[in-house]
């Protein structure tokens, strides 16, 4: 980097909010003071040097204030986070000041170049970066202990001086975005690329995703169909259902990545490097060197973190999986008792009764999850990784691992235990039509109600007053601090992720499974962007190159589908009868095909290569240029000795 952080400016005329921290009400001022000027501090002194005023209200200062940064802060930010942005030769490379004039679009009274959830992204990451130096405690609170190293804005949010810090909403471009994205019903794609501009990648990759497997899943609806009108009975016409489902999981997810990095390169974030991630803001730890970069940041025994995993973690996760097969177990006594109880009575009431443990059960299940992510939250955090991406797929793996022994066990149990098909068909359609039900309402529909509620109340507060700019400004952060925060894509992800489950384990025993997740995804998609833009405050941007460890989740899934099917198909009467006299060889022929499939699957994937054959060679055009810069730099240095 030419330019140094000194020659910043602390002030500009033309200040733009981009970020809002809320202070908790009587915070004292000595805090407000301390945390106010390490904002805007020089780099070299440990701040973060942003722009930061406070929120001015009819009711005078309150503790709220708001962050910008100027023009060239933002550039010099853009470097160090390592956004890559399109070059005026129409190559994709990593930003750098001494360069910005090879950028297309980019000019020195361009304030467009960065996009606003950009510039949001990189307030974050110097606000998030922000730790403790010399300090032994925040200023005016001694119980709220600092060590060098400590993340300010972490220990801030943790002893309750600092409530929140959330992005602030563009009113005019959120308007245009919702208009195109679900203001009317139409057959369409989404804008992706809109929806990245104003949410970020990770956001934009999640409905890239959630709408290319809706589209994955039309031939199986399709097929599946017939198959429910002219066969309910008939498991044997199964047989081509499920080798066609075996194939259908594979191909998807192949092309899937294909399609992710074509997203990805014209986003800019298939060439960011991650192996430098900053350490979480919940990393603690003492202060160190990093030796990779040489900068200041905490450092923490890896072997304690390694102790914790598997003294204590790892024991409570078999734990909950105990529980969680205790609770199936009580699930098949309730079948038992309402098949006895229909069998006593042999009416229409005892006929619905034979649907009522499913449903209990579905609902415990949900119940169950749900109190289980807060715990493998808890966990995760208290095992103190260092980077964010470690932390997510530890987090991620935790909670797949009961989520699918929770939800898929009791289905294992009946197909391969019980040996009854057709309260495995019934079993599966109830989990999924009712887990389907009870997402779309507890995560959309409910909240929307209650944010629907609290915008009525303070568009009639709002009705009998005077509105300026700056007045509409303090409006608006007030209505957005009030909003639900969006938690991420975690949650939907692990409903896309359990509906695939559904659809491809056992799907040929209840064709319309798929026919379900299509309509179910149809909704999601407009409840998901109703929700983004009218329910939650605005998250902030996270640049992203794939779906990260959910890939290899689904992957898993499809693998394991595989081994269900080829038993499903070896259990069937029609592939029973070719062996009458061993089952033996029935067995083996099953397991033999299943190892053919899973090979097919496997040349599949390495046949099908992830990255298109232009973007590869662009890649590696671009990896030839960089090394051909260095060698320069070198015999340029070399001359100077």
């Amino acid at each position: 980097m030419m330019e140094s952080w000194s020659f910043l400016d602390t002030v500009e005329s033309n200040f733009r909010p981009l970020v809002v921290i809320e202070l908790a009400k009587g915070t004292k001022e000595e805090t407000i003071e301390w945390f106010t000027k390490r904002i805007v501090d020089k780099k070299a002194n440990g701040g973060a040097q942003l722009l930061i005023k406070p929120l001015v209200t009819e009711n005078g200062v309150e503790n709220i204030y708001l962050v910008g940064a100027s023009h060239l802060r933002l550039l010099l930010g853009a470097e160090t986070v390592g956004l890559v942005k399109e070059c005026s030769d129409n190559s994709m490379r990593t930003f750098t000041y001494s360069s910005r004039k090879t950028f297309k679009h980019f000019s020195d009274d361009n304030h467009n170049f960065l996009t606003m959830a950009e510039c949001q992204y990189i307030i974050k990451h110097e606000l998030e970066n922000l730790r403790a130096k010399n300090e032994k405690m925040i200023p005016g609170y001694p119980q709220a202990k600092l060590y060098p190293g400590k993340s300010i804005v972490r220990r801030l949010l943790t002893s309750g001086i600092l409530v929140q810090i959330f992005p602030l909403h563009d009113r005019e471009e959120l308007k245009k975005l919702r208009h195109s994205w679900y203001g009317r019903v139409k057959v369409g794609y989404q804008p992706l690329d809109d929806i990245r501009c104003y949410f970020g990648e990770t956001i934009a990759l999640y409905f890239g995703f959630l709408e290319y497997f809706t589209f994955a899943l039309i031939p199986m609806a399709v097929i599946g169909i017939p198959y429910y009108v002219f066969a309910w009975e008939d498991y044997d016409k199964y047989v081509m259902f499920a080798t066609f489902n075996l194939l259908w999981s594979t191909v998807i997810l192949e092309v899937w990545k294909r399609i992710c990095s074509i997203l990805t390169y014209r986003w800019g974030t298939l060439l960011m490097k991650r192996q430098f991630e900053e350490p979480r803001p919940g990393f603690h730890g003492v202060l160190g060197i990093n030796p990779v970069t040489g900068r200041e940041e905490p450092v923490y025994s890896s072997i304690k973190r390694q102790l914790r995993i598997y003294l204590v973690s790892l024991p409570f996760v078999c734990l909950c999986l105990y529980f969680s097969l205790y609770v199936m177990m009580i699930y098949f006594d309730l079948e038992q008792w309402a098949l006895d109880y229909h069998k006593e009575n042999e009416s229409n009431f005892s006929s619905l009764m034979l649907y009522v443990p499913s449903i209990i059960y579905a609902v415990v299940i949900e119940i169950m999850n749900r109190l289980y992510r807060y715990a493998a939250e808890f966990l995760t955090s208290w095992e103190n990784h260092r980077l964010e991406s470690s932390y997510q797929n530890h987090l991620i793996l935790k909670v797949l691992v009961f989520n699918f022994l929770n939800c898929f066990a009791s289905l294992f149990y009946i197909a391969f235990v019980l040996f009854d098909m057709k309260l495995l068909r019934q079993s599966l359609a109830t989990l999924l039509i009712t887990s389907q039900i009870l997402n779309q309402f507890a995560e959309s529909l409910l909240p929307y109600w209650l944010q629907k509620r609290y915008n009525r109340r303070m568009k009639k507060r709002l009705c009998s007053k005077k509105t300026d700019v700056d007045l509409s400004l303090a409006d608006q952060v007030n209505m957005e601090k009030e909003m639900g925060t969006y938690l991420g894509t975690f949650d939907d992800y692990l409903e896309l992720f359990l509906q695939f489950g559904y659809v491809s384990l056992f799907s040929c025993v209840y064709p319309l499974a798929a026919v379900f997740a299509v309509l179910n995804n149809i909704t999601e998609i407009y409840s998901d962007a109703l929700k983004m833009c009218r329910v939650y405050k605005r998250p902030f941007a996270e640049p992203t190159a794939n779906i990260g460890v959910w890939q290899l989740a689904f992957e898993t899934m499809s693998v394991i589908s595989v081994v269900t099917n080829c038993i499903l198909i070896g259990m069937s009467p029609q592939v029973d009868a070719l062996f009458p006299d061993s089952k033996m060889d029935l067995v083996l022929t099953v397991a033999l095909v299943e190892h053919l499939l899973l090979a097919i699957k496997f040349i599949m994937a390495f046949v099908i290569p992830d990255i298109p054959r232009d973007i590869q060679t662009k890649l590696a055009r671009l990896e030839f240029e960089s090394l051909e810069a260095l060698k320069q730099q070198v015999r340029a240095f070399q001359m100077q000795l």
